[in-house]
């Protein structure tokens, strides 16, 4: 699912829901700049509906993370990422399934959890290979992850909306290791704040 034509995509809210953080925490002047600067004026004017290429979205969190004041960059990522979470469990998680995940112990629906992301992956990794470690503290790691820029606050804050409204709003999500800082793989370790 997350390759057509050899193209390695990604789900369009990597995208769209950045643009939509940028405009409400820096602006339509920032959004437009930034867009431009990664070479995606053209998806402002026509937003993606379908995936899209991994390397347009890498593109544009990148451009964020190198053209904004860190701190400003940084609360973007968090945001976009957060609205994403959201836009998932608006659209994507059915409700009954929701509500057996919050109704069950954070011990069970944790795991649970973290075994549909991984089997979703494509939406926040593409092709790349994710993996995952259900025991306490559990672990997901993106191998190449194409969208990693330092820190992966974007993929954190997704999975944190997704966590802390599902599972425990406890949970805590810790990125140990990143592509983006000269390694092979993007770890996230969740576990909960005693």
């Amino acid at each position: 699912m997350s390759h057509l034509n050899g193209i390695n995509r990604v789900g369009p809210n990597a995208i769209l829901q950045s643009a939509e953080a940028l405009r409400a925490l820096a602006g339509q002047d920032t959004v437009e700049r930034v867009f431009e600067g990664a070479g995606l004026l053209a998806l402002l004017e026509h937003p993606p509906q379908d995936m899209v290429p991994a390397s347009q979205a890498a593109r544009l969190h990148a451009t964020i993370a190198r053209d904004l004041p860190p701190g400003l960059a940084l609360e973007i990522a968090r945001d976009a990422g957060r609205r994403t979470g959201d836009y998932i469990l608006a659209h994507r998680i059915p409700r009954p399934a929701q509500w057996i995940l919050r109704a069950l112990p954070a011990r069970l629906s944790g795991p649970m959890l973290l075994r549909a992301i991984c089997h979703h992956s494509w939406t926040f990794a593409g092709s790349a290979d994710v993996t995952h470690h259900p025991a306490d503290p559990m672990e997901l790691t993106i191998h190449d992850n194409p969208l990693a820029v330092t820190g992966c606050a974007w993929h954190c804050a997704v999975f944190e909306t997704l966590f802390h409204r599902l599972v425990s709003p406890r949970l805590v999500v810790e990125h140990r290791a990143c592509c983006a800082q000269s390694g092979r793989i993007c770890r996230f370790v969740f576990y909960r704040d005693r």
